[in-house]
């Protein structure tokens, strides 16, 4: 058991979680977290409290911003505008087919600005990064982002009214297949089951082992049941519920029964043939 906070760089972006140590971060408060550049500030957006987890692998906060690591960091902030811009301008005279999505800006003894973009195929960037590095008098990165990173790094919400997944907790992005989405009985149109991304949205993988599991233990669509109301047939799975649709044989009409209330077909034979004998 320990305490911990959540921080984040940008405004709605991914969240970060923290010790905070001695420190009572409050909401909104601006922190120093340390990073692999050196420390940077951040906002609290998450009141330290008490959390049952083990939190001895989280990193430790570095105290309270001051006015000074305030004005390094606007600073920055102008800094990583400047060298988005000049990018975007550059882009266009160069006429290549990439989009800015992301900038990130290291001072020191030798400052660096990395600029992160999508692009539909590999791109010849060479002249542009002769240029940036001209422009922007540091040395200059570029890294092009797949559709999923790319939607990491800009956040946004989903189609279920919440932050993107991948812009909050999501460290890894696991293989999403359409199996998934057949398995849970989604319509196959990209536009429903597709994320900010363009590809397969990543909560599929969270409730497939939930459908896998009701489809190994529930009578399967189509199978002859028998209810507490009768006897019928499976026309539907309702797994949220942990229920199955049956219609019954009396009079046609459609029940939800619960799962463990439904015998199958081999467990109605069996009743028969003891009630018979």
């Amino acid at each position: 058991m320990g305490m911990l906070c959540a921080v984040t760089f940008n405004q709605y972006g991914r969240l970060f979680y923290l010790d905070p140590g001695e420190f009572q971060p409050q909401v909104g408060q601006k922190v120093l977290v340390p990073t692999d550049d050196g420390p940077e500030v951040a906002e609290c957006v998450w009141a330290a409290q008490w959390v049952s987890d083990d939190t001895s692998g989280f990193p430790k906060m570095l105290g309270l911003a001051g006015d000074d690591d305030l004005d390094r960091d606007k600073q920055l902030r102008a800094r990583k505008a400047e060298a988005q811009v000049a990018a975007r301008k550059l882009i266009r005279e160069h006429q290549l087919p990439m989009k800015v999505v992301a900038v990130d800006h290291v001072d020191g003894a030798s400052p660096q600005t990395t600029i992160y973009f999508t692009a539909p195929h590999r791109v010849d960037f060479r002249s542009l990064v002769r240029d940036l590095g001209a422009t922007l008098k540091c040395r200059v990165e570029l890294r092009q982002l797949s559709a999923r990173d790319s939607a990491r790094v800009q956040g946004g919400i989903g189609s279920c009214g919440r932050d993107l997944c991948c812009a909050t907790f999501l460290t890894d992005f696991e293989p999403v297949t359409i199996r998934m989405a057949k398995d849970q009985d989604l319509p196959l149109n990209p536009l429903r089951i597709s994320g900010a991304c363009g590809r397969l949205m990543c909560c599929l993988k969270y409730e497939h082992p939930l459908y896998q599991d009701f489809q190994a233990s529930a009578p399967a669509v189509g199978e002859r049941v028998t209810t507490d109301e009768g006897d019928g047939k499976v026309v539907a799975h309702s797994v949220p519920r942990d229920s199955v649709v049956v219609r019954l044989d009396a009079d046609g009409s459609r029940r939800v029964c619960p799962k463990a209330s439904v015998c199958g077909s081999r467990k109605l034979f069996e009743d028969r043939y003891q009630a018979s004998s």
